[in-house]
């Protein structure tokens, strides 16, 4: 059977699909379009792919799954028993991955918005590191810190000056002084560690080397003031795995290790943080044609409201209905969202009859569509998880009503 998008767990011959070891029409059985599909052995595949190759080039490698590319307990539950770390931005993922067993220590916390109550469940719980992206925010901490009595690390969220970014700190002459100030006199937070995550998709050495060289630069300044960073966090970036082969993804594993030598950039650990990477060409639509118009216009049951251009995925579309016709025919596919925007693709290849009710499988759409989604009032999916033979329901929109970890 061949492969579709890629992905290995996703089979096709002249006749029928399969999904991991389940036929295509067993899951159709299951619930009316559109269905959401997560692929647990895909999930993890990606993180043993990422462990093996940046384990064997960083001896001092941890990673840390980013929650925000998708927070579904299910799927964080299976990259927690990979024993991978996670890196959160707000209370309610807190709760959850201490809910889930995330270990204090292999949480990492951080945001544009640190509000007080954040601060004091993330020290009294004693996470490995909180990161900053405003000074400021270095004064509650230390307060915070102070009340507990305990001394809490600090990872330094550096701008990436990637274009008009505004995320993160610039350590410009001000700035620099600044910090220089407040790391003598508050006594209760210790800076360890430095961020910089420069872009999304990054598929080329170019991109990862910009973001060394702003690393490069922060480490000499931060040293000048008596600041001596232990961890450098290179942060996420990847594309999905099948965008990203194990080939390419080794080829910038070692562009890294190189780059790093190069810039004399000593540390002790290094982390990444890979959400994309890890759930992207995971999960899959099962979608249908509801509307064909002139032009090769399509409309599929689902759009931006959990399928948002946003996310910027990078979709896959196959006519399920039509699986041994030719994908050679420019078509355009739009959603449901009564807006112009809602246009999942413009003359993508597609089959050459377009008929009513086909069905469409959308893939590497595992990544930020669910936390991205903007909730337009349209019915959400019902969701499974597969493994093998097994398929079981992990979202039911009549009983757990929304995505939100609230």
């Amino acid at each position: 059977m061949k492969v579709l998008s890629g992905n290995p767990y996703i089979k096709k011959d002249i006749k029928k699909i399969i999904v991991d070891l389940i036929p295509f029409d067993d899951i159709l059985k299951l619930s009316k379009t559109p269905i959401m599909i997560f692929l647990e052995n895909k999930i993890r595949d990606n993180i043993i792919s990422f462990k093996n190759i940046f384990g064997a080039l960083f001896e001092n490698f941890e990673g840390f799954y980013s929650f925000k590319a998708n927070f579904l307990p299910e799927v964080c539950k299976i990259i927690c028993s990979e024993e991978i770390g996670a890196e959160i931005i707000g209370l309610p993922e807190l709760k959850l991955a201490l809910k889930l067993g995330f270990p204090e220590n292999k949480i990492l916390i951080g945001g544009p918005y640190l509000p007080d109550e954040l601060i004091e469940e993330s020290v009294q719980n004693k996470v490995r590191e909180i990161i900053v992206y405003n000074l400021n925010d270095l004064d509650k901490i230390d307060s915070i810190a102070k009340q507990k009595n305990v001394v809490q690390d600090i990872c330094l969220r550096i701008n990436s000056q990637k274009y008009a970014s505004k995320l993160g700190i610039v350590l410009d002459e001000k700035s620099v002084l600044q910090l220089n100030k407040k790391n003598k006199k508050l006594q209760n937070i210790n800076i360890i560690s430095i961020s910089s995550h420069y872009a999304t998709q990054m598929n080329n050495m170019e991109l990862f080397n910009k973001n060394l060289s702003v690393v490069g630069e922060c480490l000499k300044k931060l040293t000048k003031i008596g600041i001596n960073i232990k961890n450098i966090n290179l942060g996420g970036g990847f594309p999905e795995a099948t965008v990203m082969p194990q080939k390419q993804l080794t080829k910038i594993a070692i562009g890294l290790k190189t780059a790093l030598e190069n810039l004399n950039i000593d540390y002790e650990k290094i982390y990444f943080e890979p959400g994309r990477y890890f759930v992207g060409d995971s999960g899959l639509f099962i979608t249908e044609i509801i509307n064909v118009v002139k032009d090769r216009w399509i409309f599929l049951n689902i759009g931006n409201h959990i399928c948002p251009k946003f996310a910027r995925c990078s979709l896959r579309f196959y006519n399920a209905t039509q699986i041994a016709d030719p994908h050679k025919y420019k078509t355009s596919i739009a959603g449901i969202i009564p807006s112009d925007q809602d246009v999942l693709a413009k003359d993508y290849f597609f089959t050459e009859k377009l008929n009513e009710g086909d069905k469409v499988i959308v893939t590497n759409v595992g990544a930020y569509t669910l936390t991205f989604s903007n909730r337009f009032p349209y019915s959400l999916p019902n969701i499974f998880l597969v493994k093998d033979n097994d398929i079981k329901q992990i979202f039911t929109p009549s009983i757990d009503h929304d995505f939100s970890i609230y």
